[in-house]
């Protein structure tokens, strides 16, 4: 039985702690090449959530209607948002997963032991916590531009224009608008992100082997699994987040308010708009973070 049948069964040998540089340094490779590889699909996801019943008939038809209006630039429209911000991001993202497992390990009392799945689903969550902090106004930037429209319908030249405009509109707490709504899908996100990996991981390590004998096949499959799994849950609280940052000042009392009015207006399926095109960028997208994550970290154990 494997030794992640359940959440009270561990391995016998605690994995090596790794140090808090090295973990942030390479969350800051991986999520680079996170957003290269999965920006379009992002940009076909928030497209659909954000726009009117039938605009869309999928992931696709986004794809095709913006190469048509702006040529292959209109995929990636957005992406200096997420680029800049997002070595920080991914950075603290992972140097607070490693920060989340060294406190379970420091638990007075605890035995010297590798984390369980409940251990490392505090973990994934906990990682969300000072992550959601630089993720939600670097969301609520990239949602406003990736919505607007194009040509002369064009409001925006950049993200500093938008988080000028969004200053001048209501101060800070406009340009963190849904803080709460993303910490509400990066919390349970983040848990079943990590999990997954772990397990998925784990479970390919050859017979007597540990982590750092993992191909990069099987580096790719457990990173894009991981992605699938977050993104299994992560959807409704992301179409409401969407819907929170997008829209107009004063539309929206709060997260619930979205909630409540797109349950009246559309029904529960709108809960699952933009599930397609996140499911298609879940596996490559996430598959390159964790290559990247897991690379760049093997380079900097060789280098010091």
């Amino acid at each position: 039985m494997s030794e992640f049948a359940d959440a009270k069964t561990v391995e016998k040998v605690v994995a090596p702690q790794t140090s808090a540089v090295k973990s942030f340094l390479s969350g800051g490779f991986g999520g680079i090449a996170s957003v290269l590889v999965g920006h379009p699909f992002d940009l076909a996801k928030v497209r659909i959530q954000t726009s009117p019943t039938g605009t869309y008939k999928g992931t696709f038809d986004v794809f095709g209607k913006s190469l048509k209006a702006d040529g292959v630039r209109g995929l990636y429209r957005g992406m200096s948002t997420p680029l800049v911000g997002v070595t920080p991001i991914f950075a603290v993202s992972f140097w607070a997963y490693d920060l989340g497992k060294k406190i379970v390990h420091a638990i007075p009392g605890r035995e010297p032991r590798d984390l369980n799945l409940a251990e490392f689903a505090f973990a994934g969550f906990f990682s969300a916590v000072p992550t959601t902090l630089l993720m939600s106004p670097t969301e609520r930037i990239k949602v406003i531009l990736q919505t607007q429209g194009s040509g002369a319908n064009k409001l925006y030249n950049g993200p500093v224009d938008v988080a000028r405009a969004l200053y001048k509109e209501g101060g800070m707490a406009s340009i963190f608008r849904g803080t709460g709504a993303t910490l509400l899908r990066d919390g349970p996100g983040s848990a079943a992100y990590f999990v997954a990996y772990e397990v998925i991981k784990r479970s390919l390590i050859p017979a007597g082997g540990t982590a750092a004998d993992l191909n990069p096949l099987s580096v790719l499959f457990a990173g894009g699994m991981a992605g699938v799994a977050m993104w299994t849950i992560a959807i409704p609280p992301d179409v409401l987040k969407s819907r929170l940052q997008s829209a107009p000042a004063g539309t929206y009392k709060g997260v619930g308010d979205v909630l409540r009015v797109l349950l009246k207006n559309e029904g529960p399926q709108a809960l699952f708009k933009g599930l397609g095109p996140a499911m298609l960028r879940a596996f490559p997208a996430n598959a390159a973070c964790f290559l990247g994550v897991e690379y760049s970290l093997r380079a900097m154990n060789m280098v010091f």
